[in-house]
């Protein structure tokens, strides 16, 4: 930005203009306190309006040393702070078609929403996005099944292995990890107690002892990340008895190990200062006053050798079954756990690959933008490996990663996956208005936030429904795809449903 224009390509002299205010002010303000004592007293309005912006003018030029451009101009150089803010909203509600927006358009947040509410989605007149060979499109069967026809979903985790706490899920989507600490408790009781209503798990993200997601009586996958809240030792090594006593709580039906996510892969989690309340600190045993920056890795895996020894000691000890999380980054290090596993006959009762889309509360841009492999990637190659070392029977993939609406998910179902986690879908099913603001504690709908003040405007038993009434839409979508496409259960899902330049 030069200095005589304010933002990029709006010509405006700051310097006279900061001229005219400096002079201006002090002379206004004088004029309309001298109105008002000779004339009416409500020229002390105007007079006490500008002696505040004289004041205000003084101390951005001569008090506060922290912004060049206040130094210079003063209150005029507040205008393009103040327009700066304001630009993601003017952009997003004045300017912006309905395919522009990122990470997800109007059209696709839309659509969730109208499930969420349970109203008709249906749209007119023709798609708005791109048909070329960018896309990839599912196929129709000219000999679609009748809908009476259709076998249910039903997927068990914990059978390869024959442990008595297997666990069964009825439908192909999960709530994904959301932890309380990036999310606030009554948006976290909302999404549980939507989980109970619509029968799926919900995953209680790295967050510690799992205190809002067991108030409503959802069933729970507990993940352990690399800080291991909730299970961890002082120097983040696994707590066996911690992990024994939360694996006896009935709500928790498996494990899942957090190796990476894809907003940040090969970098720990983060959680801002800004949003660790005392009850948070207490529950992820940190301090407060200090960002919580969780290891890059699990002390405890130093290769696939050792990794596979976690993966087996974690089983061993909770009894439950127990999934790996983790985005794919060089292919060969996946191809040398999954042959360690082989080796030492020990395999995760599931894999979830998380794209490199995923979404987080905070990420370094770097890492969100430029690191890891996208879903639909990352699922083929790993559902090919799990193939070709015949190991693909010995356990379940899940995918995530911008999978919020049916198609999408279709998509990953027919790339491989038994079933799909989303975690943003069920952020716009709250009211989610992709604010982006997750990191900052000023989530204006409430959802990632603390604030009493801005939780408040959640209400946990109308979101819950909405939750639900977003997976009974989906459901009712999954059926009419999976009948157009021919088939009459999701084991029948392959590539050959799928068309795509990059896949043929």
């Amino acid at each position: 930005m030069k200095g005589n224009q304010l933002g990029g390509s709006i010509n405006v002299d700051l310097e006279k203009l900061a001229k005219y205010a400096n002079i201006g002010l002090p002379v206004l303000a004088f004029i309309f306190i001298g109105l008002g004592y000779f004339y009416s007293l409500k020229f002390y309005i105007l007079g006490g309006i500008f002696l505040l912006l004289l004041f205000l003018n003084i101390y951005y030029r001569y008090i506060q040393k922290h912004h060049a451009l206040l130094t210079n101009f003063g209150i005029v150089a507040q205008m393009r702070y103040i327009l700066e803010s304001l630009g993601p909203e003017f952009r997003q509600y004045l300017f912006l078609s309905d395919t522009e927006e990122k990470p997800f358009n109007r059209i696709e947040r839309s659509e969730v929403y109208r499930k969420a509410k349970g109203v008709d989605a249906a749209s007119a007149f023709g798609s708005q996005l791109k048909f070329d060979d960018t896309e990839i499109k599912l196929r129709h069967s000219m000999y679609p099944v009748d809908k009476k026809d259709l076998k249910k979903f039903k997927l068990c985790f914990g059978e390869e292995r024959g442990i008595e706490k297997a666990y069964t899920i009825n439908k192909p989507v999960i709530i994904s990890a959301m932890s309380y600490g990036s999310l606030g408790k009554t948006a976290i009781r909302a999404l549980s107690r939507g989980a109970k209503k619509a029968g799926i798990p919900i995953n209680t993200g790295e967050g510690g002892y799992p205190k809002y997601h067991l108030m409503e009586g959802a069933d729970l996958i507990f993940q352990m990340g690399t800080a291991k809240f909730g299970t961890r030792n002082d120097d983040a090594s696994l707590n066996d008895e911690d992990l024994k006593e939360l694996s006896s709580n009935p709500q928790i039906k498996m494990i899942e190990i957090k190796f990476s996510q894809g907003a940040k892969p090969g970098k720990g989690g983060l959680l801002p200062k800004e949003k660790i309340s005392k009850e948070i600190s207490k529950l992820r045993g940190v301090p407060m006053g200090e960002d919580v920056i969780s290891p890059p890795c699990h002390v405890e895996c130093k290769n696939a050798e050792t990794t596979v020894e976690f993966i087996k000691r974690v089983q061993d000890i909770s009894k439950l079954p127990v999934g790996i999380k983790l985005c794919i980054g060089r292919e060969d290090q996946f191809v040398e756990l999954v042959l360690e596993m082989k080796k030492q006959n020990t395999y995760p009762d599931y894999i979830s690959i998380d794209g490199a889309e995923g979404g987080t509360g905070a990420a370094p841009k770097s890492f969100m933008d430029d690191v890891g492999l996208p879903i639909f990637k990352a699922l083929p190659f790993v559902h090919k490996t799990l193939k070709d070392l015949s190991v693909r029977d010995k356990m379940k993939v899940l995918a995530a990663g911008k999978l919020i609406n049916p198609s999408k998910q279709f998509m990953a179902l027919s790339m491989g996956a038994d079933a799909v986690y989303t975690a943003r879908g069920f952020m716009l099913a709250l009211g989610c208005i992709q604010a982006l603001q997750c990191n900052k504690n000023t989530c204006p709908v409430g959802i990632a936030t603390h604030k009493k003040h801005l939780e408040r405007g959640l209400n946990i038993e109308i979101k819950a429904q909405r939750v639900a009434q977003y997976v009974e839409s989906l459901e009712h979508d999954y059926e009419e795809l999976l009948a157009a496409m021919g088939d009459d259960e999701f084991d029948d899902l392959n590539f050959g449903n799928l068309y795509h330049n990059n896949i043929y």
